[in-house]
């Protein structure tokens, strides 16, 4: 894609918002995302919407080990924006505001007493606790019978790399709660979804807890960079505590 080229002057299957509407979201770059907010482009050598958002990400990742700017972006402030050659106070409102609009989407969780009956549903309910936080956080999701949200607890929280979670600290929050099914999920502030070892390890010494206390671990999630995975969906763990 021509970054200097004006959005107008696309082929048809190469403008963002046209490539959104026909792929969805998921399939557009960081830079087309942002180049649907900025509108038009210009900036250092009249560079188009598009090529103003990857400018944009750059200026913001300079200091980044991986050059990525979206975790600046997340952060940054209308004065920081506008220090980018090409951002003025018009494109940094836009950029703020849906900034706000896609924090508020994830942090509002569904009211309690909701049916849990996907891993996405769980994910809502504590990607307020977990989803954007620097430090790795431990939490629990709270069932009753039906799978019911009765409430949810960070029941620990680590350094930026590890967290320190103990079977008998969650438990005693599940058997303090009466929930009689639980979820547990932490984050990873590095955006990567991937379990540890030491995070197959505490499942498996949860789901052995849990067979124990007749109380089915559903299970266990990991929240970053806004999205989750699930381990019980990546791995064999709750068949092995089958056998």
């Amino acid at each position: 894609m021509t970054y200097s080229l004006r959005v107008c002057d696309m082929p048809a299957t190469e403008r963002p918002r046209e490539r959104l509407l026909t792929y969805g979201a998921k399939r557009l770059s960081a830079a087309e995302l942002v180049a649907i907010l900025l509108g038009t482009g210009q900036g250092p050598g009249g560079l188009s919407a598009v090529g103003l958002g990857q400018h944009l990400l750059q200026r913001l990742g300079q200091e980044q080990p991986n050059g990525d700017g979206l975790p600046i972006l997340r952060d940054a402030s209308a004065e920081e924006l506008m220090q980018v050659s090409g951002i003025g106070p018009a494109k940094a409102a836009t950029i703020l505001a849906a900034l706000e609009l896609g924090k508020r989407v994830l942090q509002s969780q569904p009211p309690n007493l909701t049916v849990v009956d996907d891993p996405a549903v769980a994910a809502a309910a504590l990607g307020h606790e977990l989803m954007w936080q620097s430090q790795e956080r431990f939490a629990v999701l709270l069932l009753d019978v039906k799978h019911r949200i009765i409430g949810s607890k960070v029941v620990s929280i680590g350094t930026a790399t590890e967290t320190l979670a103990h079977p008998r600290e969650i438990f005693r929050e599940v058997i303090k709660r009466g929930a009689t099914r639980v979820i547990v999920a932490h984050n990873h502030p590095s955006g990567s979804l991937d379990p540890s070892t030491e995070d197959i390890t505490l499942t498996r010494q949860l789901l052995k807890g849990a067979h124990l206390l007749g109380i089915p671990l559903l299970d266990h999630l990991i929240l970053g960079n806004g999205d989750f995975s699930s381990i019980r969906q990546s791995s064999d763990l709750w068949n092995e505590s089958m056998e």
